[in-house]
């Protein structure tokens, strides 16, 4: 038998037991349910105002684009799970297990897109009963929607893992969470990106947040809303194309900075890093 093919399936199945448990203990229950929550109370409030006089609801484009919002979000979810890891051991006990990184890394993904799956679920069957104007019932609008957060996925999940090998402490990851919030603001989430000007528009476009958002909205809404869009059109050409390339780099440079995180990982560095959390604590 294959030593890394058990690997790889020993991933997978740590990954599902790690997604069944996030949904059984109660804390990580608390924190699937209260991001969605809170988004459909905005939604709710937002169902009566439209966006300036093109009569479109704002909770019609907003909950698209947070669906795209939350797909994003998996780059901080990993990096999060990764610094954490790191620094309790679970890095380094995975590396001393033959082909254990890899099985490592696959099982992480598989608890970090399910989850992420999981929650986008409980946002959205509650958001079709609240929120009109959604072309939900074309069978081309679910093919459309699944294509994009796959893609989303692939793109921004390497990110978070590059992120988590570049950080050492759960402390120093927290940085990135002021960036991460400045993106979403001008990515057109909760407000069309047209509205900004026209060079905060250029740097959203450069990053993955704003495609995410832009190709759901393509997927769930009809095509008179691409109004609303820089060129009026939904550009899905172009979110295949910038997603695809986030993709491609995240996965060509993601296994590299892994590699070099773990051959870098010891025991002495573990110790270190705790100390240090436990100075914080103290």
């Amino acid at each position: 038998m294959n030593p890394r093919g058990t690997a790889l399936r020993a991933g997978w199945n740590r990954g599902l037991i790690e997604l069944r448990q996030s949904f059984t203990n109660g804390e990580d229950l608390v924190s699937h349910l209260l991001w969605p929550v809170l988004m459909l109370l905005v939604l709710f409030f937002l169902r009566d105002r439209s966006f300036e006089s093109d009569g479109i609801p704002l909770s019609t484009l907003v909950l698209p684009s947070v669906l795209g919002m939350n797909a994003a979000m998996g780059m901080v979810t990993m990096s999060q799970v990764l610094t954490a890891e790191r620094e309790d051991g679970t890095l380094l006990r995975a590396k001393a297990t033959p082909n254990g990184m890899p099985g490592y890394l696959v099982g992480k993904v598989v608890a970090i897109s399910g989850g992420l799956l999981a929650d986008l679920a409980i946002l959205l069957l509650p958001g079709l009963l609240i929120i009109d104007g959604l072309t939900v019932g074309s069978p081309g609008a679910w093919l459309n929607l699944a294509w994009v957060l796959v893609l989303g996925m692939l793109a921004t999940l390497p990110i978070g893992a590059i992120l988590g090998s570049v950080f050492t402490s759960a402390r120093g990851q927290g940085l990135i969470q002021l960036p991460v919030l400045g993106v979403i603001a001008i990515s057109g989430i909760f407000y069309p990106v047209t509205a900004l000007p026209e060079w905060l528009q250029g740097v959203a476009q450069a990053t993955p947040v704003y495609w995410l958002g832009l190709g759901t909205r393509s997927a769930l809404l009809p095509d008179s809303a691409a109004a609303v869009e820089i060129g009026d059109s939904w550009r899905q050409l172009e979110t295949v194309g910038v997603l695809g390339a986030w993709a491609v780099a995240g996965l060509l440079v993601a296994p590299f900075v892994l590699r070099r995180m773990a051959r870098r990982e010891s025991g002495s560095g573990v110790a270190g890093r705790r100390e240090k959390a436990l100075q914080r604590i103290g």
